[in-house]
């Protein structure tokens, strides 16, 4: 990246634009700081120091309403989904408001009261925060910052110590990006591009025949059961801006690993499906606000997917590929029987999708 370039919408759409610049940029200031457990450099969803995790998200989605979904849902979920696939349960949020002049009053209402009945699906409060206005016509409305704090639990625990039955020399306290290896698996908790669907939908009058709803919810308490009751998680993503394609990937990346998965395996619905044919999309890249891609270890996968499916949010999860040491980065197998290189994209196709 030349130091003559200037800010792009890719810059911030979650694919190969994005973490260069974070990666060649942000990290370079920020990413030596020392006595931190997981720390910026390392690129996970959240950071870590000691017992705590901490966790900074903005949200700039337009419109501000979209089917199944507003801004102040999705601020809070994807905070809490952020610390939750560390394997933490988050407690308490902060909250920054960036409003537009001339933003309706009602408008701002219903946005915190739908913040207010997110934070009690997840058991949080906020308990801080800040308020600024800028000039009529900068914004799109508002954008909402929601920063998090969450700590250890039991079942992240009682997960590890499944792990360890199965891998000896596993030493990790957390669920991070680089812990899979050969032989694991990976899961998808059910069908993917369905928030930016939702928001494209929105954002240019679409109609696809029936209406696509935004999965975004919280997804801490599914999280926590996941851990407590089955164990053997290693890995865990919420597979937002460039969707499952970019999540593989990091996966792949971090942990050193190849990733084999199966197109007839991952779930998408039909009228997803026919969308994104429709305006030439892929929807392993389109983001996503309410699902997980799991990956753990082979002897627990059957028994996490059973579990998954007795969720009301996991009961069209699937089992899609595993971890190989037979070649790197990411394929996917074909229904017709070829193979094909899954690349990280170069950003989300959906622009302001959270």
């Amino acid at each position: 990246m030349v130091k003559n370039e200037h800010i792009t919408m890719l810059h911030g759409a979650g694919g190969t634009v994005m973490h260069d610049l974070v990666k060649n940029y942000i990290v370079k200031y920020f990413g030596d700081a020392s006595n931190i457990d997981v720390p910026l450099k390392a690129l996970d969803d959240a950071a870590v120091i000691g017992d705590i995790v901490l966790k900074s998200d903005s949200h700039a989605v337009k419109p501000v309403f979209f089917p199944g979904g507003d801004i102040g849902r999705l601020a809070v979920s994807g905070t809490v989904n952020d610390i939750a696939v560390l394997g933490a349960e988050p407690y308490a949020l902060t909250c920054g408001f960036v409003l537009e002049e001339g933003l309706a009053i009602a408008d701002f209402e219903k946005i915190l009261a739908s913040m207010q009945q997110t934070c009690k699906e997840a058991g949080v409060s906020i308990i801080t925060g800040d308020t600024k206005v800028v000039e009529r016509g900068s914004l799109g409305g508002c954008v909402v910052n929601v920063s998090g704090v969450g700590r250890r639990t039991a079942a992240l625990e009682k997960n590890l110590q499944v792990v360890r039955q199965f891998r000896n020399d596993f030493k990790e306290r957390w669920i991070l990006d680089s812990n899979l290896k050969a032989g694991d698996k990976i899961l998808v908790s059910g069908t993917i591009g369905d928030h930016g669907l939702a928001v494209l939908s929105a954002q240019e009058g679409l109609s696809f025949g029936s209406e696509i709803i935004s999965d975004v919810k919280p997804l801490n308490h599914l999280v926590q059961r996941l851990l407590g009751e089955a164990g053997g998680i290693v890995a865990m993503k919420d597979p937002t801006r460039g969707g499952v394609a970019d999540a593989l990937n990091e996966f792949s990346e971090k942990s050193k690993v190849g990733i084999l998965v199966y197109e007839n395996k991952i779930p998408v619905r039909e009228d997803v499906r026919a969308a994104c044919e429709m305006l030439g999309l892929d929807p392993l890249e389109v983001g996503n606000e309410g699902k997980l891609l799991i990956g753990v270890v082979k002897e627990k996968a059957e028994e996490v997917l059973e579990l998954l499916r007795t969720t009301e949010e996991g009961r069209e999860a699937e089992i899609i590929g595993e971890a190989t040491a037979e070649f790197s980065g990411v394929a996917m197998q074909t229904v017709v029987g070829g193979k094909r290189i899954i690349a990280r994209p170069v950003g989300d196709p959906v622009p302001r999708i959270c």
